[in-house]
């Protein structure tokens, strides 16, 4: 799966109930369960460079029927051309796979993290007792899509996710929200 939790939050805080404080966001301590979300990528960097190779030798086979003729150099910008769009495109999609989305829990604190591929970052953060997931099945933009609602905003957690994928990360995310209270 594209996401992975780097810190998981199996059982309730150790210092937990009515007469120990838990360490908490403001006093400075490190979150009790965190979790990684990144876009799938199908095709890694070495299927990258066998793909180009191969569509390369492919779009050279028309090329023999034309050699020694004038029309060989009427084809062969197309066919190179076709070759650049391909290797732009993979490319392409090789840097918007850089977006990764962290989501960290406290008892007084539920932040999410998305790291753009250009760079830009974008927060949320809400207590997690007000925080409200639901998985929309149908009427987002996706399949099952996963919102978390707090702090008067909504936002999306994992839409890069499939939907499978989106509803067995509602599960866990359900149960570690569980185990804070």
């Amino acid at each position: 799966m594209p996401y992975v939790w780097v810190k998981r939050l199996d059982r309730a805080p150790e210092q937990s109930g009515a007469f120990s404080l838990p360490p908490t966001h403001a006093a400075g301590a490190p979150p009790l369960a965190e979790l990684q979300l990144w876009p799938n990528r199908s095709l890694p960097r070495g299927g990258f460079a066998f793909v180009i190779a191969a569509t390369g030798v492919l779009l050279l086979v028309p090329l023999l029927a034309l050699l020694g003729s004038p029309e060989l150099w009427i084809v062969l910008p197309f066919l190179l051309l076709t070759l650049l769009g391909l290797w732009v495109a993979l490319r392409a999609s090789y840097a918007s796979g850089k977006l990764v989305e962290r989501l960290r829990l406290w008892p007084d604190r539920i932040e999410i993290n998305r790291f753009e591929p250009k760079g830009l970052r974008r927060d949320w953060s809400a207590h997690p007792h007000w925080v409200k997931l639901a998985l929309h099945p149908e009427g987002g933009p996706v399949e099952h899509y996963l919102t978390l609602s707090g702090s008067g905003r909504e936002v999306e957690l994992g839409a890069f996710l499939s939907p499978e994928e989106r509803v067995a990360l509602k599960a866990e995310l359900e149960a570690a929200l569980r185990r804070l209270d």
